[in-house]
């Protein structure tokens, strides 16, 4: 069986990708020293304690760096997260980002309170 031009393509772009991830993975990043302000609602590790606090451990570099700049620049709305941001240089959301992103990630259901089905 051939491969059209298309699925060879296709291809590459998923064996470039995967050794895009495994080049990350192999490469961890030092904590950064303002992780603690983060800590105190998204967790030490990026994994909140509060289900009203998402889970930062895990998620996507780019998400990350993008979100801290929009409630940085006011484009994404939250008093608490505009002032945490606001104390942030571009290196610091990146170094963040970068870290957050490389923690282990958890998958779980927040219980509801009583009577909120």
């Amino acid at each position: 069986m051939t491969m059209t031009p298309m699925k060879r393509s296709l291809a590459s772009v998923a064996i470039a990708m995967t050794f895009a991830a495994s080049a990350q993975a192999a490469s961890p990043v030092e904590k950064p020293d303002k992780v603690g302000v983060c800590a105190a609602c998204h967790g030490a590790e990026g994994v909140s304690t509060q289900p009203i606090f998402p889970n930062l451990a895990g998620q996507q570099e780019n998400y990350i760096e993008h979100a801290l700049h929009a409630y940085k620049s006011g484009e994404r709305k939250n008093a608490i997260m505009a002032a945490q941001a606001a104390n942030l240089s571009d290196a610091d959301i990146k170094q963040l980002a970068k870290w957050f992103s490389q923690q282990t990630p958890v998958l779980y259901t927040p219980e509801l309170p009583e009577g909120k089905n």
